[in-house]
This record gives structure tokens, C-alpha cells and sequence, in this order.
């Protein structure tokens, strides 16, 4: 069967352990530069088969696996051992030192997983430091570098175990992509086999993959574009994928563009803000050693994207043989599987500059020279049967041309809903227009269709992203609320992004006694700020005391996240205390 014609990820592993035996599938570079592990796609097939027959002994079809792995082989490994298995995978991570199991409790008391899959090391640590936890004992961690006879040629013996029932279809639920939020009830978005595989096909038509196409990618496998664009695009195209984890990235950002030169990759994807992290931290003298001229495609999504990253990117990397146009800005989300839109391959950015005061009143009017504008980047158009609608959310109509609404989707790739949230799924997934037919997912997002091309403005909701991961202000209030015994009041804390420096930053408004000391307002400080690193790994830009009473509220008591957002921005906000 050609894999153009397959209908789930199995068959076309399958297809290409068959025919393409030994190419090159997946790299590991564990330095985040030097090749350290590598699987062709026999070898994946192989351990695939191996993990869904261990899976196939203990767990029923349709039951979910909960993924606890680093980055690495082991993850790919494991991810697809659940779909040869018919078992659903639940793409996660494991804690971190310092990190409390929050978000992992919620998405097992949500899903109710059977079995853990992870490694011995990944399964030590996790016991020894939470094995009180009964949220964990519910189900069954299972190493799978200690499979029965794993390793080395017993993989295929255990692998020829395997029961193909060759039931998995376009409809099958694959995986659980799980929204974030660590403690306010992440919800499970319901990802199809048909979904995945329309998706990739959307972005082959965009980004036009060949056998002779290379990714690099650090995204870790957890996030959806880590996961989909990062690892299934280059098995559903044939084409080989090499990457490093997120910290081999973040802790020295050029290693991403040293394995682009060095392996000749022709695509990668990333959040803007690791183009500026680029811009601003790579030498002179690691530029000099970069050829990155074969890059063709390089993707910016997850979060705004900004002109004046792509502007300081390009100029800072143009002596290298970066080209301008390789650029392509997309917009997408968990709950379509993840792209919606996105510039072509060779398409040149599309900016458009609008009057700024026009744009806060929800309205599209092109700016003139000298008046007072932003230039918003053009995140492209879709490529399938994706149907945008720009919706008044008051009244459920379509806006005008010029008038900024709420991003409103239907389509192949749009997911099944959330697992086991019928209500929230009605909501979010079928709402309804008040003139024409047809069922929508509400985004959340705001923006406008022009020429084709969708532009982003903001959220309708008070979604947090920061580096390309969502945060729900709730769930950092709550951190910071029960950070010190002086702060337990839930509902006076108010979370919000601001741009500085060309990146969304996190601000934390806290209200305090006025009884309390500068000391006793420097331990709060202190103590909110490790709450917030370590339930959300996220650093406060600043963390603001205000006395009670300050943040300004609806009339039935609810925090007004934006106008105290607007408050902070505009120095009206009578502060106690600022962080520096």
C-alpha cells in the first residue's frame, strides 16, 4: 500500500519497515550536536511491536498509557508501541527535581490511565521521592528498556509475540493531547488517526517534503508541534528527523542552529521566542562556523509571532546564508491537532500595519505614515477542506471585513473534542452561528481574515503563552496564593503576560494586609516566585503587592485579569512592593 493511501500512523510505519528497512529514522543528539543514538525504521517497527505486545498482556484495548519518558528514542519507541497496541497514549513528562506531581495527578485523574510507560531511571526516581502518593499507585508503571528479553536481537522475539488486529482506522482515537494547566483540570484533547494524518498532509502541502529533506528539531515530544511536525511528519514523508532535548537548547541556543549547519537540514519549527533567543545570544565568532544556507523551511509558531524577531533573526543570520523567506509564521492549536494556517514554503512574510488606537476597539483600519501603528505578521492560510469563520462571540455572527472577532474552525483536522467532558466539548467544539449550517470550534483567539491571510491580535480568553507553553492565570494565582501562610485568601491574585524585550513575561499582582513590613513583604515576594518556578517552571517578570482591595473586580466579586493588566501597564495600580 502506498502511504499516501494508509489510514493511521500504524500502517505507515509498517509500510516503510517493509520497504525502507535501514534508512535512517530518528537521531538522537545527545549533546545537542554529536549523534548518539539512532533508529531506522525497522528497528522502530521492531520495538513498536515489542512494547504493544508487553502492553497487549495487562492492558485492554482502548485503555490509555500514560508516557513518562525524557527525551529520547524511548519516547518514539513507546508512543508507538500504544498505537500498534490500540491503547490510547497520553504524551507527558516526568517531574522534575524540584517539581511537584500536580500536573501529572490531574491528567491521571482525568484519564484514568492503566499503565505508566517510562524507563527503569524515570521509574526509581518517581518512586523514591513519591511513592506515598496515591494517585500513582492507582495503575502500573512499566520500564520499557526492562521488557522480558529486551535489547539487541530478543526485540524482534518479543515483537513476533505481537497481536495484529489491524483495527485501527481514520476514526480510532490515537492519543490524548493534553491542554496545560497543573492544577486546574488539564482537559484531553481526543486526536484521531484521521486528524493526525489530514494534518500532515496540510503541512506537506504548505512546507513540500521530500525524501531528501532533513528536520532538526529540540521541541520536546510532549508538546503537540514537538510531537506531530517534530517526529510524525518525517515517518509520514520518508524523510530523516535529528534532535536534542529542550535544555541542550536553552542552555546554549546556537547548538540549534549548529546541528541545522552540520546535518543540512532543509526544516525546523520553533516558537519566536527561540528566534530571539538566537538573535540575541549567538557570537560573532559561532556565526562565523554557521552554513544555514540549506535551510528552507523554518517555521514560527506556538506563540505570537513577531516582525521584529524575524527582522533582528535574518539580519543577524544573513552572513550565515539565512534567507528571509524561509521564514513561514503559522497559527494552530491542540484542539484542531495543530495546524490551522501558516505561510507557504518560498512565500516571503505578509505584514500588515494598522492603526493601534483601532485595533484596541476591535477594528482593522490601515495605518498611514507617521501615525501611531502595529504591524501584525500574517500567519497565513490553509491549504485543505479548514473552514475560518471571524465571529462576534456576543451574538454569534460573522464580523465585517474590517472588524476583529473571535477565531471560529471546522474541518478534517479538527479534533473529536475533550476526553470524558461532554458539556465542554458541546461548547467548544459545537457552536453554531446563527445564520448558515455547520458546527464550529471556538478558538479563543481573536483575529481577522485579509487577502487570504489570518492575523492574530490576541485571546479572548486570558490564556497565558510564554515560550510556546499555555499557562491558565488560575492555576499561577493559586501557586501564589498558597506560596506563604500570610497569603491563603483564594480569588486576590491577578496572572498576566506582558511584552518587554520582545517576549511575553509573566506578571503576578498579589494582595496583601496593609498590616504587613517591608520584610515581611520581601519573604512573600521571595516565597511567590519559588511557588510559580516550581509548580509551573515559569521565572515572574515581576511580582507586584498590592493592598486588599486593589485588583479590580466584576461587580459579582471575579478578578479582572485585563483591567488590571491595564492598571499595571498604566502606573495606576497603587503597589506596595514591586521585584525588580
Amino acid at each position: 500500500m502506498d502511504p499516501a493511501k494508509c489510514t493511521s500512523l500504524v500502517e505507515i510505519l509498517r509500510w516503510r519497515a517493509l520497504h525502507q528497512p535501514d534508512a535512517e529514522a530518528l537521531t538522537f543528539l545527545r549533546d545537542g550536536l554529536q549523534a548518539a543514538e539512532s533508529l531506522t525504521y525497522a528497528g522502530l517497527h521492531q520495538q513498536a511491536c515489542a512494547i504493544a505486545c508487553a502492553l497487549q498482556r495487562q492492558v485492554a484495548r482502548g485503555e490509555r498509557a500514560l508516557l513518562l519518558y525524557p527525551q529520547g528514542l524511548d519516547y518514539v519507541a513507546a508512543f508507538f508501541g500504544c498505537l500498534y497496541a490500540g491503547v490510547i497514549a497520553i504524551p507527558a513528562y516526568p517531574p522534575r527535581p524540584n517539581q511537584t506531581l500536580n500536573r501529572i495527578l490531574s491528567i491521571v485523574e482525568d484519564a484514568k490511565p492503566s499503565v505508566a510507560l517510562t524507563t527503569l531511571a524515570v521509574k526509581a526516581k518517581v518512586e523514591e521521592k513519591h511513592a506515598q502518593n496515591s494517585g500513582l499507585r492507582s495503575f502500573n508503571m512499566l520500564p520499557t528498556d526492562n521488557l522480558p528479553g529486551a535489547g539487541g536481537s530478543s526485540w524482534n522475539e518479543l515483537a513476533g509475540e505481537w497481536l495484529d488486529h489491524n483495527l485501527a482506522d481514520t476514526d480510532s482515537i490515537a492519543y490524548l493531547q493534553y491542554t496545560s494547566g497543573s492544577t486546574g483540570s488539564p482537559k484531553g484533547v481526543m486526536v484521531s488517526h484521521g486528524n493526525l494524518l489530514r494534518n500532515l498532509q496540510d503541512m506537506d502541502l504548505g512546507w513540500v517534503h521530500a525524501g531528501d529533506s532533513v528536520l532538526v528539531t529540540w521541541l520536546p515530544f510532549f508538546h503537540d508541534m514537538g510531537l506531530i511536525y517534530g517526529i510524525l511528519e518525517p515517518l509520514f514523508k520518508g524523510f530523516p528527523c535529528y534532535f536534542m532535548s529542550p535544555l541542550s537548547f536553552l542552555q546554549r541556543p546556537v547548538r540549534w542552529l549548529q546541528a541545522i549547519s552540520r546535518y543540512r537540514a532543509t526544516h525546523s519549527v520553533a516558537p519566536n521566542f527561540a528566534y530571539e533567543l538566537c538573535a540575541a545570544r549567538v557570537k560573532s565568532e559561532e556565526k562565523a562556523a554557521l552554513d544555514l544556507s540549506c535551510w528552507a523551511v523554518a517555521v514560527n509558531g506556538a506563540e505570537p509571532v513577531r516582525k521584529e524577531t524575524l527582522d533582528r533573526f535574518a539580519d543577524a543570520f544573513a552572513p550565515c546564508g539565512f534567507r528571509y523567506s524561509s521564514f513561514c509564521p503559522g497559527y494552530g492549536l491542540a484542539e484542531a491537532t495543530l495546524k490551522v494556517t501558516a505561510a507557504r514554503r518560498g512565500d516571503a512574510p505578509v505584514f500588515y500595519s494598522v492603526q493601534k488606537a483601532w485595533l484596541e476597539r476591535g477594528r482593522v483600519v490601515p495605518a498611514e505614515q507617521d501615525q501611531d501603528s502595529q504591524t501584525l505578521v500574517g500567519c497565513g492560510s490553509t491549504m485543505i477542506d479548514t473552514r475560518i469563520e471571524i465571529v462576534i462571540p456576543e451574538n454569534l455572527t460573522p464580523c465585517e471585513p474590517d472588524q476583529i472577532g473571535e477565531i471560529w474552525l471546522s474541518g478534517s483536522t479538527v479534533a473529536k473534542g475533550y476526553w470524558e467532558r461532554v458539556d465542554e466539548t458541546n461548547s467548544v467544539f459545537g457552536a453554531c452561528l446563527t445564520v448558515g449550517k455547520g458546527r464550529f470550534l471556538r478558538t479563543g483567539d481573536l483575529g481577522f481574515l485579509k487577502d487570504g491571510q489570518l492575523y492574530i491580535t490576541g485571546r479572548l480568553k486570558d490564556l497565558i503563552i510564554i515560550r510556546g507553553q499555555n499557562h491558565y492565570p488560575q492555576d499561577i494565582e493559586k501557586a501564589s496564593e498558597q506560596s506563604h501562610p500570610a497569603l491563603k485568601k483564594p480569588g486576590f491574585c491577578a496572572a498576566f503576560s506582558i511584552e518587554s524585550s520582545n517576549e511575553e513575561r509573566l506578571v503576578v499582582v498579589q494582595e496583601v494586609e496593609r498590616t504587613g513590613t517591608e520584610r515581611d513583604w520581601e519573604e512573600m515576594v521571595g516565597s511567590i516566585r519559588q511557588a510559580i518556578s516550581e509548580e509551573h517552571e515559569l521565572q515572574a517578570y515581576k511580582v507586584v503587592l498590592v493592598r486588599s482591595g486593589s485588583i479590580p473586580r466584576t461587580s459579582s466579586g471575579k478578578i479582572q485579569r485585563r483591567a488590571c493588566r491595564e492598571e499595571y501597564l498604566s502606573g495606576r495600580l497603587p503597589v506596595l512592593r514591586e521585584s525588580p
